[in-house]
């Protein structure tokens, strides 16, 4: 089991809501971003691991153009194609680390992290139902404590398995 560590959620909430779009920031390879983390890349979508995982192998999918609404501000053409990355996504990690369950869902808030986002949260095997679903995803319980080697190594797995299928977005 990894060891967690504790999250300044207050530090977190102030930057989300006062500091630059972090997916912005990320698709534009700004400075202090974490670009070697990105496990699928195109014209329309990135994904890239959660920098506060509380799950392993917990990765985000976004559209690459500022969005904010998770269907309103999509052509159906456009948010199938995103699902499908979504899916691909969702799939490559679940090879890549031991998943029993896969939760994929899209949070934030126009008052912070409006760019809109997909989770893709692997619970592993073996976690009491009591600390499954919504308290897996609790950021207050911490976050695992990774090495930048390892989130490399996982992130090039990831990769891998992406690899291995056909075009992400077909």
């Amino acid at each position: 089991m990894t060891e967690r560590q504790a999250f300044d959620l207050e530090a977190y909430v102030r930057r989300s809501q006062t500091g630059p779009c972090f997916i912005c920031e990320i698709v534009g390879r700004e400075a202090g971003y974490y670009e070697h983390h990105v496990v699928y890349e195109d014209d329309m979508a990135i994904a890239f691991l959660n920098k506060y995982p509380t799950l392993y192998g917990y990765t985000l999918v976004a559209p690459k153009e500022h969005r904010e609404q998770a269907t309103g501000d999509f052509t159906p053409e456009e948010y199938l194609a995103l699902q499908r990355v979504v899916y691909n996504v969702a799939e490559a990690v679940r090879q890549a680390v031991p998943t029993e369950r896969m939760y994929v869902l899209t949070l934030g808030s126009q008052q912070g992290n409006r760019h809109v986002h997909w989770h893709i949260a692997p619970l592993p095997p073996g976690v009491p139902y009591s600390e499954q679903q919504l308290a897996a995803l609790n950021i207050e319980n911490g976050v695992l404590k990774l090495s930048d080697e390892e989130m490399s190594q996982l992130a090039e797995r990831i990769r891998k398995r992406l690899e291995g299928m056909k075009n992400p977005q077909s």
